[in-house]
C-alpha cells in the first residue's frame, strides 16, 4: 500500500487557515501566534526551495515543537467558564483540530524529507565528528607544535 502524496503547499495552507481561525477569539497568547506563524514561514521557505533538505527538516522540527507548545498553551489558557461564547468554541475547536492534524502533517513532511534525500535517522552530531577528524590533520598538529614552542 502506497502512501498518498500530499503537497507541502496543502499542509502549510491548512495549518495557516486553522491558525487564523484559532486566533479569531483572543484567548491564546501572542506566543501561540508567533510560534505557529514562524513555523509556517519555514514551511513557505521549504516550498520555495524545492531541493533544500534543511528547510524541510526545520519545518518538521518546528511542527514537532509546536505540538508540545500548543498543548501547554491550551492547558494554561483554555477558558473554563460555564457558558463560553460561540466564537470561543469555534476558535478553540480550530486550534484543537490544528493540534490533532500536526502529527499527521509531521508524518507527511518526514516522507518529503526522505524524498529530498534526507537520511532515515536524523543525526545532529555531525559537527562533533568533524572536530574529531580535525585533530588528526597535519595543519592542526602544526599549530599544536607551534604553541608548545612559544611556551
Amino acid at each position: 500500500m502506497e502512501i498518498p502524496a500530499i503537497s507541502l503547499k496543502t499542509i502549510v495552507l491548512v495549518h495557516w487557515i486553522l491558525t487564523v481561525w484559532a486566533c479569531s477569539f483572543p484567548w491564546l497568547p501572542t506566543s501561540y501566534v508567533l510560534g505557529n506563524v514562524s513555523v509556517l514561514a519555514v514551511g513557505v521557505w521549504a516550498i520555495a526551495q524545492r531541493d533544500s533538505i534543511d528547510a524541510v527538516l526545520l519545518f518538521l522540527i518546528g511542527l514537532a515543537v509546536t505540538i508540545l507548545t500548543d498543548i501547554v498553551h491550551f492547558g494554561l489558557y483554555y477558558l473554563t467558564n460555564a457558558n463560553p461564547p460561540d466564537l470561543f468554541r469555534f476558535s478553540a475547536g480550530m486550534a484543537i483540530l490544528s493540534l490533532l492534524l500536526k502529527p499527521v502533517s509531521c508524518f507527511f513532511v518526514y516522507q518529503m524529507y526522505r524524498e529530498r534525500g534526507g537520511e532515515y535517522n536524523i543525526n545532529f552530531a555531525t559537527s562533533v565528528g568533524k572536530c574529531h577528524q580535525l585533530r588528526g590533520t597535519p595543519d592542526h598538529q602544526y599549530h599544536r607544535s607551534q604553541a608548545s614552542i612559544i611556551k
